[in-house]
């Protein structure tokens, strides 16, 4: 699979239709890889002219500024745009809810102000343009439940397109009794992820999974690579392994689809 960088984009003149932000998750977490190269596949296979930055990506900052580092926020965002507006990049499509709503919300501010999609809605835009169809018989009658993503639900009323994406695979999708507005974190958002769990008697990510498990699926969908890990460590808590397991949305759609 080719992936072409903006600088290889540059230097023969073109300007891809839109720039994949991998983030940081999808670059280093053997696990998140996944998810990033399922992505590629599907925009391979929609035939989109994209491009990636790749060695002059950097982290977006979110985590540095949930933890309450805001120099560090500023210092990492500001080279991200200038890196982005030296490309003219217009159009940005990441995995990550964590990418998306740092720079939908938080670069604009900065001097970024890019169009923004998480790749659940762009996958939808795909479908709705006939570049893409989702073979409905592989995963039919699948049992599904989908958790909400924070930084993509309650933080951008993202609700629709995983659902919609989801529903298109022919499976039987169950919600879980809090989701939507309701849903429960999956306890890596706000930093979370790196650093040690406080006093309690239960992780968050074994609740959630417990709510999850209540649907009695075969998989759990999920949206960002920080959940499906999240998801993942509560189903090995849970011993469940050999009955259910925990993909990204777009891993479901290249099984789907064969690719």
């Amino acid at each position: 699979m080719v992936v072409p960088t903006m600088a290889e984009m540059m230097a023969q003149g073109k300007q891809p239709e839109v720039l994949f932000w991998v983030g940081a998750a999808g670059s280093y977490d053997d696990r998140a890889k996944k998810i990033s190269r399922a992505f590629v596949k599907i925009l391979h296979s929609a035939k989109v002219d994209f491009a990636v930055l790749g060695t002059e990506e950097s982290s977006t900052g979110d985590a540095a500024k949930r933890a309450g580092n805001e120099f560090l926020f500023q210092m990492q965002a500001l080279m991200n745009i200038e890196v982005l507006n030296g490309y003219e990049v217009k159009k940005i499509v990441t995995c990550d809810p964590h990418s998306f709503n740092t720079l939908k919300n938080e670069y604009p501010g900065l001097g970024g102000k890019y169009e923004v999609f998480h790749h659940t809605q762009f996958i939808q835009q795909l479908i709705a343009e006939g570049r893409l169809e989702v073979d409905k018989t592989p995963l039919k009658g699948k049992r599904v439940t989908f958790h909400d993503p924070c930084y993509l639900g309650r933080a951008n009323e993202v609700y629709e397109s995983p659902r919609d994406l989801i529903r298109r695979l022919g499976v039987n999708l169950t919600e879980m009794k809090r989701h939507k507005e309701t849903a429960l974190c999956c306890g890596a958002g706000g930093a979370q992820m790196f650093k040690d769990a406080e006093k309690g008697n239960k992780e968050i990510n074994v609740l959630r999974t417990e709510d999850a498990l209540a649907t009695q699926p075969q998989i759990i969908a999920t949206g960002c690579p920080y959940c499906n890990t999240m998801m993942t460590d509560g189903i090995k808590f849970k011993e469940k392994e050999s009955e259910v397991v925990v993909k990204d949305i777009a891993e479901l759609i290249i099984e789907a689809n064969n690719l």
